[in-house]
């Protein structure tokens, strides 16, 4: 399998990567700003499986003008897409009142459109049955409790639901599936940011094992769907 996951270089993006890498079959591009800590990755991955196919790759997912940069790396490691999963994310945690236009506009660049922008450059190069999984939250699932200070974190990742929708339906023609994890707490470096002290019920790397078998498998039973994963009821 030919596996692309981005904000790998730490939480769980970093852990879905190492469990990837316990096959010899997958070849998974590691995407993330930190090279260094990619690099940490690789060689984890290595010692857990001295035949994982890992590739750090460096990139700006932000920058408007990654097409050439993001086709020539990962097609230099892999001819093709068979899974991308679009974790990497973004949370400021302010209250409404403090938020700036820079807060607003860093979220929704980071949470929606550098997603929009990575699937379209990432388009002619998706298999047949291919997987799409975009790292939703709770906090942008309709009905579902809501905080103070994530107002503008949980519009964006309710905009990135609604992105999975419409793109399951553009996509039927070239049997491209897309879905949408709406993820609860997890404990991760993220999350002691935005709230130090709070701890999650689940840690990175349980989170990552169901997102790793989902990515695999969840094709074959969901499409267009936005499904929440969390221990608490909306």
């Amino acid at each position: 399998m030919n596996i692309i996951i981005t904000g790998a270089s730490r939480g769980i993006g970093f852990e879905i990567v190492k469990q990837l890498s316990e096959s010899p079959e997958n070849n998974i591009v590691a995407v993330s700003r930190n090279m260094e800590r990619l690099e940490i990755l690789k060689q984890q991955c290595k010692n857990i499986n001295p035949d994982a196919n890992v590739y750090p790759v460096g990139l700006d997912l932000n920058n408007r003008d990654l097409a050439d940069s993001m086709v020539n790396e990962v097609l230099s490691f892999i001819p093709s897409v068979d899974i991308l999963v679009n974790n990497a994310g973004l949370l400021i945690n302010k209250s409404f009142g403090e938020l700036s236009d820079m807060d607003i506009d860093l979220m929704f660049e980071t949470n929606v459109k550098s997603v929009f922008r990575l699937i379209r450059i990432l388009l002619p190069y998706f298999n047949k049955e291919s997987h799409i999984v975009n790292i939703s939250s709770m906090g942008g699932f309709q009905g579902s409790a809501k905080f103070p200070g994530l107002s503008a974190y949980s519009a964006s990742k309710g905009a990135l639901a609604v992105l999975s929708e419409c793109l399951a339906e553009e996509f039927k023609e070239m049997k491209i599936k897309v879905n949408c994890l709406a993820l609860g707490a997890v404990q991760t470096e993220m999350l002691e940011k935005a709230f130090p002290g709070y701890k999650a019920p689940l840690s990175s790397k349980e989170m990552a094992l169901f997102i790793k078998d989902f990515a695999l498998n969840g094709h074959k039973f969901f499409n267009g769907k936005i499904l929440p994963v969390s221990l608490s009821t909306p």
